[in-house]
């Protein structure tokens, strides 16, 4: 009976290990989000040159403004000690408050404050929300074994 029971935790055990992530991870996973989310805002604000500074500083200032809330995020959720399933959740959901707020303020600051045209201001923050799903499709295909 022991023998049994020694082999059942050895398979738990081994189970455990192999499923979860550290908060390392984490951490790594969510900065490369955000330099998807750089790039394709760089990659916007190139396209946008042909129209004019105007609306490339607009994409910039929009794609920014997702970046930057990614990377608050990123920071609300990652930035403490490992703790808790309830303290984990509430950081994600902060975070993600914050992000949102981040956005909203820089999207209005982009277009009410410093008067940018709209359309590239939201060209450049869409491609940085693109980005994020595109760059967790991608982590999501390498880390399947």
């Amino acid at each position: 009976m022991r023998i049994a029971h020694a082999g059942l935790r050895h398979q738990v055990e081994s189970w455990v290990l192999r499923v979860l992530n550290s908060a390392a991870a984490g951490r790594r996973l969510a900065l490369r989000v955000v330099a998807f989310q750089a790039i394709a805002t760089l990659a916007t604000a190139l396209a946008c040159l042909f129209t004019g500074p105007g609306a490339t500083l607009a994409a910039l200032a929009g794609g920014g403004s997702m970046t930057l809330g990614s990377l608050a995020a990123a920071w609300g959720a990652f930035g403490g000690v490992v703790s808790g399933a309830g303290t984990a959740l509430g950081r994600l959901l902060l975070g993600t408050a914050v992000k949102w707020l981040v956005v909203a303020g820089g999207l209005y600051l982009a277009i009410a404050i410093w008067r940018l045209p709209a359309l590239p201001v939201l060209a450049g923050a869409a491609m940085a929300a693109a980005a994020l799903l595109v760059s967790m499709k991608f982590t999501a295909a390498s880390n399947v074994r």
